[in-house]
């Protein structure tokens, strides 16, 4: 195997030179340096990234840190898609990514800043994390740049990537009133969701906008689980048979509204009609077709490695990134003609 020291000899330069010109230091003169690197080539010499990385300090890794992956989370898919973004800006620059997966127990032994420099990643993506997560507060003092996916905090070394869930909820909730709709109920996540918070906010201005009133009783929390939501969908008719239609806040949760609704011997969208966020794979498959707020789940992945990058590379113009929305109408909420 090819080594520095054989470079150095078949140059005619010190060591420290070519160690130096092979991490792009700028004291080598060019001349030098594009010696060396021919050298390197004809030589085959491949550097070593860990050793690399204890010398410059730098691993050329990134960490994607998912809090809630679970067997139920695979349904939604949204994970993966976030993944394969991040993967594909990841290779695109030559560098390597790490998948952390997190629990609050996990976070408990261990700290944000240990496992970063455990796994000697120079920066982290985060996902999934509810905004009382002990990591979040740890994050934005840590000094490693981090990027985070759907909680909109800012500091010199944090960033984050995110649509404008205000806005994506009113397109929802428009749509159901341009149908007609009055009486509208909304299952939302859990409370510890920035897009939870964001979401109902764009619900209830939509209804405001509308001169609809706003009932509070109306708003119920299925933790973007499909069962919960069916349950607490199948409460909400119960209890209020005039309501007519439904926002959720994720296209699982619809789901289980559509479940719950049929359950109750009603039809979609002829008797409740239904809209989720979201747009995963399961949603056009499922009957009737689910009508949804699409995101870019691997935009966001994309943007987010890209953000976090350029901020290790000092190349960040802004820590933000704001990706749009798409209404997507489909048979839970408009009915066929005839």
């Amino acid at each position: 195997m090819t080594t520095i020291k054989d470079i150095a000899k078949a140059a005619g330069v010190s060591i420290t030179t070519v160690s130096r010109a092979l991490n792009g230091y700028s004291d080598v003169n060019e001349k030098t340096r594009q010696k060396i690197m021919d050298i390197a080539k004809q030589l085959n010499y491949s550097p070593n990234t860990l050793a690399r990385g204890l010398v410059m300090n730098k691993s050329k890794t990134i960490g994607l840190l998912v809090s809630g992956l679970t067997r139920e989370s695979a349904k939604d898919n949204f994970t993966f898609e976030v993944l394969a973004g991040v993967n594909e800006y990841v290779s695109e620059v030559d560098y390597d990514m790490v998948l952390f997966s997190t629990t609050s127990t996990k976070q408990r032994e261990k700290t944000y800043t240990q496992l970063c420099r455990e796994r000697r990643v120079d920066g982290a993506i985060l996902q999934g994390i509810r905004t009382d997560d002990p990591y979040l507060h740890e994050v934005v003092e840590s000094e490693i740049p981090c990027v985070l996916i759907d909680i909109p905090i800012e500091s010199k070394t944090v960033g984050y990537v995110t649509t404008d869930n205000v806005l994506g909820a009113k397109k929802a909730v428009r749509h159901l009133i341009e149908l007609g709709h009055k009486r509208i109920a909304m299952i939302n996540g859990y409370e510890y969701a920035f897009v939870s918070e964001q979401r109902v906010k764009g619900f209830k201005e939509a209804l405001i906008e509308a001169g609809l009133p706003v009932r509070e009783y109306w708003i119920a929390n299925g933790a973007f689980r499909e069962e919960i939501a069916e349950r607490e969908a199948l409460r909400l008719l119960q209890q209020y048979p005039e309501i007519t239609a439904f926002f959720c806040a994720s296209d699982l949760m619809a789901l289980g509204v559509i479940k719950a609704v049929k359950q109750l011997g009603k039809r979609v969208p002829d008797d409740v009609a239904v809209i989720g966020y979201d747009d995963i794979i399961l949603a056009s498959y499922s009957s009737p077709a689910l009508s949804t707020i699409a995101q870019d789940k691997f935009a966001m992945g994309y943007e987010a490695a890209k953000l976090l990058i350029d901020m290790l590379e000092g190349n960040a113009q802004s820590h933000v990134k704001i990706l749009e929305t798409e209404l997507k109408i489909r048979g839970s909420t408009v009915k066929k003609d005839g």
